[in-house]
């Protein structure tokens, strides 16, 4: 039984410490989306989360978004995905999202590039950057990101908008501003080149704060919003 005067008091709860977290770092609290990742959910939670005020709804899974998707296709929803895509999947996501965050290879934008209807708009993209290098996540490597970039930003049916990490873990604030300024860093470089770009895409529930004090412009929650997964 979903609780939607649980979720929407958490959305509450999560505006007011983002608005905080924003203005604390000298930024407009109107410059940080909140974005709620609803993977495993139903979709009478992502309904909850839009009575609570959010738009912006992030899936991992492209089969289970599609279910919800079509559940939902009366609601004005700003569908992200936020997981790996597989080449069989890539036409789904073309098709019937409005952003991806994890394009970490030219193959795949070259995909959703042909892929995308040409009744749509183009596909907003951010580029997944593995900051850690670590070498069991996906993301591009720090110093590739300027050619892929240039790749990406040439495809028709693509709008290059910014980088998406998501760092290894880390429990100290410091620590965890410190990688979120490598981000940045990268994405400074990246936007003397191609001035359009305007998206931060980093920052969980476990570290938000530190994401927004170094520029995130979406943090992508979820436990905080929807509860413990069972």
């Amino acid at each position: 039984m979903i609780d939607e005067a649980s979720i929407k008091g958490n959305i509450a709860e999560l505006l007011e410490r983002i608005r905080t977290c924003a203005q604390e770092s000298g930024r407009s609290p109107h410059s940080v989306k909140l974005m709620a990742v609803s993977k495993t959910r139903p979709a009478s939670a992502i309904r909850a989360a839009l009575a609570g005020g959010l738009s912006d709804i992030g899936e991992n899974y492209i089969q289970e978004a599609r279910a919800k998707q079509e559940e939902l296709s009366s609601e004005a929803i700003c569908w992200h995905c936020i997981g790996p895509i597989q080449s069989n999947k890539s036409r789904t996501v073309a098709e019937h999202f409005d952003w991806v965050h994890t394009v970490d290879r030219l193959k795949l934008a070259k995909r959703l590039s042909q892929q995308r209807p040409p009744e749509l708009p183009p596909l907003n993209i951010c580029l997944q950057v593995n900051i850690d290098r670590e070498p069991q996540k996906a993301g591009v490597a720090p110093e590739q990101l300027a050619e892929l970039a240039e790749a990406v930003s040439s495809l028709p049916n693509l709008r290059l908008r910014g980088l998406m990490a998501i760092p290894a873990a880390r429990s100290e604030l410091a620590e965890q501003r410190a990688v979120f300024a490598e981000v940045r860093q990268c994405f400074e470089q990246l936007a003397k080149q191609h001035t359009y770009m305007d998206t931060l895409s980093m920052g969980m529930s476990r570290d938000f704060p530190a994401a927004i004090a170094e520029g995130a412009t979406i943090v992508r929650i979820g436990t905080e919003i929807f509860g413990a997964r069972d």
